[in-house]
């Protein structure tokens, strides 16, 4: 591991983030039952092995949940959009161009890490860009929560996460304990994931490894310690270096098929072959078949690499979007059958001028970036409204051609 390679934002970042968590967390008026349930697992904190000082610090500046975790909360992404819609996002011309611009800027450093942990450099950029587009996603203030306050915010507002949020509060108060970071800069997604490739502090705890040598295991501001340690996760987790994550196969018509794993030997046996024709390089393996979209969709044999990736996230669609996005990084082409959409797939400079048009005619107020997501999804059903279409709040062809009409 060597030193160097820094993220040339760390001096920005450090203080964005001492921003972030100043900003929106010393409102007017204070919540006498989160303050009083502050006080009250500071005694569990400490027990634990929270310096009290540590604790304090956190929290010095805390007065109220934070609303916009609970609003994410309840919208994950990876288990409410249909498969075309969370791979779309994910996987496009967009992505894999930026994947091959880190992988030609980091390559170096890339090349070591698959040879000391003969984890597959295209799975971690994949990685890299599923969890904070490169690192894009830690210079947007709007993006990023100050994770105590997260963390405390589900341990007393959401019933469902709340054992789960005491245990990631206690551990990332143990990551700035270490000296790791700064209480401050312990800046994250809305459940706590934290850095350029988004550390639950549990994970953090268990995998965080100081990939560039300077004696501390910084995520969000060293690009080797976050590249390290997700490929330390996929490692300890049992990554088959030289292997792949699962096959595009095609499925045999009028045929149903049994859950649960079989060697590849055994898929081909009833008829499930490549989609490439080639034979499976290793039959004996065992295998699951994967159809998100059932037969309008494509499919999947996956095999260990697949399973592995889902200890990172452990949702089908997130591992298929970690699976696509790395082979066309590295050059494979995408799946050889389309998702059935019930619309016109749109390109991200396509996706781009709806929402440049959107916003000219008053229906779209976020950025012109080409992802579209829930206020551009509101935005095109204001629109399909206005003009007596169906609200269906899909960024289509069908949909920009109307807009270029105007």
């Amino acid at each position: 591991m060597t030193k160097g390679c820094k993220s040339g934002l760390a001096a920005g970042l450090a203080a964005l983030m001492a921003v972030v968590m100043l900003a929106g967390t010393a409102p007017a008026r204070a919540d006498a039952g989160f303050q009083q349930w502050i006080r009250d697992f500071r005694a569990t904190a400490v027990a634990n092995g929270v310096d009290g000082r540590v604790y304090d610090r956190a929290f010095a500046n805390v007065r109220t949940p934070d609303a916009e975790v609970l609003r994410k909360a309840r919208f994950q992404p990876e288990f409410r959009d249909e498969a075309w819609q969370y791979i779309d996002a994910r996987v496009n011309e967009r992505t894999i161009g930026d994947g091959r611009a880190m992988l030609r800027k980091h390559g170096r450093l890339l090349d070591r890490i698959e040879r000391s942990t003969g984890v597959s450099k295209h799975i971690l950029l994949a990685i890299w860009s599923m969890e904070s587009s490169y690192g894009e996603a830690l210079t947007q203030p709007g993006r990023l929560h100050y994770v105590p306050r997260a963390l405390a915010t589900l341990a007393y507002a959401d019933r469902r996460r709340a054992k789960f949020a005491r245990s990631q509060l206690i551990a990332a108060l143990k990551i700035a304990q270490r000296g790791d970071v700064a209480v401050e800069g312990l800046t994250g997604s809305w459940a706590g994931a934290m850095g350029h490739t988004q550390f639950i502090p549990t994970s953090y705890k268990a995998y965080a490894v100081d990939g560039d040598g300077d004696g501390r295991r910084d995520i969000w501001n060293s690009i080797p310690d976050a590249l390290y340690t997700a490929a330390s996760l996929l490692k300890n987790n049992g990554w088959r270096s030289g292997e792949t994550w699962g096959y595009e196969v095609v499925l045999p018509p009028g045929r149903k098929f049994p859950g649960g794993q079989m060697t590849l030997r055994e898929w081909q046996r009833i008829g499930v072959v490549r989609a490439n024709g080639e034979p499976f390089p290793r039959p004996g393996q065992q295998a699951e078949l994967k159809v998100l979209q059932g037969r309008d969709g494509p499919a999947f044999l996956m095999i260990r690499n697949f399973f592995v990736i889902k200890r990172y996230n452990n949702a089908d669609k997130y591992a298929l979007g970690v699976g696509l996005l790395a082979d066309q990084i590295a050059g494979f082409p995408p799946p050889s059958r389309d998702w059935t959409r019930p619309f016109t797939r749109l390109t991200v400079a396509e996706s781009e001028e709806l929402q440049q048009r959107l916003k000219r005619q008053g229906f779209y107020e976020g950025d012109v970036d080409g992802k579209i997501g829930p206020m551009s999804r509101s935005a095109i059903k204001a629109f399909q409204a206005s003009r007596g279409l169906t609200q269906d709040g899909y960024a289509s062809m069908e949909v920009l051609e109307v807009l270029r009409r105007r």
